[in-house]
């Protein structure tokens, strides 16, 4: 009986490096699957995520972050899925969180310009919208027009009238840059 409990106490002392090991910490990359929603969905959330410096995650179609680091991989994924019930995005979201073999991904970002309150870099991610990137810098000045705003993308530059929804949700991808101009004479 004491070989017993004195292996119990020794498996139970042998646990806190266990868990410290699975714990999500900030900075850390982690791997995010999604199944049981349309795939389209499951390919626009499903990849690689790093946790940001404050401990938190931003999954496309969620509003806000989630805070991710001090949790299990298990407890950020039951987070993740009530997250995409409780907003009634998904009603049966079935999501895997892994730590990946990297500590660190690239950090990942789109650049933000002219006319807006805190011009710079603003990290990208899958689902990422130009309007959302714009907000990111904290909107637009009083001298920004939000109808004449420039995406480049390479080589290609393209104009959007970010009052109008469907230019609002143009999907950016990573290396974009965006520039708000200043409004004209007329005050467009």
């Amino acid at each position: 009986m004491k070989r017993l409990f004195l292996l119990l106490a020794l498996l139970c002392l042998s646990m806190p490096g266990l868990v410290a090991q699975t714990t999500i910490s900030a900075g850390r990359a982690i791997q995010i699957q999604i199944k049981g929603v349309p795939a389209e969905d499951s390919s626009l959330i499903s990849g690689s995520y790093t946790v940001s410096e404050a401990g938190t995650i931003r999954m496309p179609l969620l509003s806000g972050t989630i805070r991710a680091a001090g949790l299990s991989p298990t407890s950020l994924a039951q987070n993740i899925e009530a997250s995409y019930r409780a907003e009634k995005i998904f009603t049966t979201p079935a999501v895997n969180v892994m730590a990946t073999s990297l500590e660190n991904l690239e950090e990942v970002l789109v650049t933000v310009g002219g006319q807006v309150v805190s011009p710079g870099p603003v990290k990208y991610y899958r689902g990422l919208t130009i309007w959302e990137a714009v907000q990111s810098a904290k909107g637009a000045t009083p001298f920004g027009a939000m109808n004449r705003v420039r995406l480049t993308r390479g080589k290609e530059v393209k104009e959007y009238n970010l009052r109008k929804p469907e230019h609002m949700n143009i999907k950016l991808e990573p290396k974009d840059t965006i520039e708000v101009p200043q409004k004209n004479i007329t005050g467009n």
